[in-house]
């Protein structure tokens, strides 16, 4: 079938449809920053007497292990399903998986629930990364899919400070018992879980996927409604498409093909990937689960004083999507991608060199590490983006769970381990050591991104790298050649008149 349902969905102005799409499913980085910075400030009270369940700290250790595996496994069990049976029967399924394992947490009453509960959480929220990032770029316009993909996985910071501002007063035993406080917390987080529900469960299938899978009406008739709506909304008379593509539909494409399409065809991209995200996962975990305990070793601050230094930590990173995130559209993703990872490189040896010199406070020090957090946050996020765009739509979101489950399988995992061993040494030179192997691996990606990264910015998702179903003369080009495939016209040069961004975003 020839169909121009791509070019359609990018050159719709920006309206209350998209606004839909970005809460209904892009706040699920609040929840995953939400569920990772409560674990880590509760997990003092857990192992108090009259918690009601008596963890140790080396249980404490052992539940954010088990819930990093379930993210990982998560996201590669859901993420197949998702290009196999739809965007929206998953992000609905992963979300209820989340809501039903973050409400059996509160219950936790012995540490074997609790590794239980956290190994479903983690399921959820992994599967959630793999279903929402896929979806959220197949309904967004091309021309604001990189600022908009940037703020939605800043958003995990918003959560993050949310966190740690909410447990300061759950674990106050002023207000709640011992061992009813951090229940509480985690309930928080199942409400907001339902809450999103409730407004995710009127966002659509991606019409994209459900063209190639055979669905054309219905395809047409999501389109169709959303163009009504939105030139209702905003008055804009849409032009014609400007583009057309052709494909063969098939209900099902067999997962061989996909995973061979991936990492045959396109095996520069995939070390592109792996680099971006063992680099981001190894700096974030590394000073995400060990910041406290630096400020407390090396700087002497209190542990009820922490959460306070965690919320401007987490506003930090915030801020670097939010600031930063236009230009990824604007400038292009190479020398952003590239710019923000050697930036944050940079910054990392700067932090290195001052703390082995004794010459920071516990407040300058949280500025060095803000300003290079700033950095790393919006690279850190353009790394989801960058595997969302760069394979074909029937890959999309097993690629999305590949390089996350790897990438946080291996630095998520590697950075923790080195940064505490370091620290309980209680000396400044190997700590130094490990934030001079932070830079270096956020160094490599820059550097392959500037080898292999692919100039995405405004381009439609097909240009990009065309479906497997499309027709021969639309097959993407295997990137073992020296030329990325043509630039080709975009969709979103139709004669519409301009979209307006979302705030925050012009």
């Amino acid at each position: 079938m020839r169909t121009a349902i791509p070019a359609r969905l990018d050159r719709l102005p920006w309206a209350r449809f998209h606004w839909m799409v970005v809460i209904g499913l892009g706040t699920v980085w609040i929840l995953d920053g939400l569920e990772v910075t409560m674990v880590g400030a509760v997990g003092s009270r857990l192992t108090e007497d009259g918690s009601g369940i008596s963890l140790s700290s080396g249980d404490i250790g052992t539940a954010a292990a088990i819930y990093v595996l379930g993210s990982c496994l998560g996201a590669l069990f859901f993420g197949q399903l998702t290009d196999r049976f739809g965007r929206k029967k998953l992000f609905l399924l992963t979300l209820g998986v989340y809501i039903a394992a973050t409400t059996a947490t509160a219950f936790s009453w012995t540490p074997w629930f609790f590794f239980l509960t956290r190994f479903f959480t983690g399921a959820g929220i992994g599967g959630e990364y793999a279903a929402i990032n896929s979806a959220v770029d197949e309904l967004i316009p091309a021309r604001v899919r990189g600022r908009v993909d940037l703020l939605i996985n800043g958003s995990y910071w918003l959560g993050s400070a949310a966190g740690s501002g909410l447990t300061v007063f759950l674990l106050s035993e002023h207000y709640f018992a011992a061992d009813l406080g951090w229940r509480l917390a985690f309930g928080l987080g199942a409400l907001l879980g339902l809450v999103i529900l409730v407004v995710r469960r009127h966002v659509p299938e991606s019409p994209r996927w459900l063209f190639i899978h055979g669905r054309a009406d219905d395809a047409e008739e999501i389109v169709g409604g959303v163009e009504a709506e939105v030139e209702a909304q905003t008055g804009v008379r849409l032009a014609e498409p400007a583009t057309r593509i052709t494909i063969r539909q098939r209900s099902v494409i067999p997962l061989r093909t996909i995973a061979s399409t991936a990492f045959r065809t396109y095996p520069r991209r995939a070390v592109l990937g792996l680099a971006l995200f063992i680099g981001q996962a190894f700096l974030y975990n590394a000073f995400t689960f060990d910041l406290g305990t630096i400020l407390t070793t090396f700087y002497g601050v209190s542990s009820s004083t922490v959460p306070v230094f965690l919320v401007v930590y987490a506003l930090g990173n915030c801020a670097g999507p939010l600031v930063l995130g236009r230009l990824f559209d604007t400038l292009g993703r190479k020398p952003m991608i590239a710019g923000t990872y050697l930036a944050a490189a940079v910054f990392g040896v700067v932090l290195a060199v001052l703390f082995q010199a004794g010459t920071l406070t516990a407040w300058t020090f949280l500025a060095v590490v803000a300003v290079t957090f700033f950095f790393a946050s919006a690279g850190a996020s353009a790394a989801y983006l960058t595997v969302s765009e760069i394979f074909p739509m029937e890959t999309r979101a097993l690629a999305i769970a590949f390089f996350y489950a790897v990438g946080t399988g291996v630095g998520g995992i590697a950075g923790p381990l080195l940064f505490g061993h370091l620290i309980d040494t209680g000396r400044t030179g190997p700590v130094m050591v490990g934030f001079l192997i932070g830079a270096a691996v956020m160094a490599v990606g820059g550097v392959a991104e500037l080898m292999f990264g692919v100039d995405a910015a405004g381009r439609s998702l097909e240009d990009i790298a065309a479906p497997l179903t499309a027709t021969e003369d639309q097959q993407p080009y295997p990137d073992d050649q020296d030329t990325e495939p043509p630039l080709g016209p975009s969709p979103s040069g139709s004669t519409a008149p301009a979209a307006q961004a979302p705030p925050g975003c012009a």
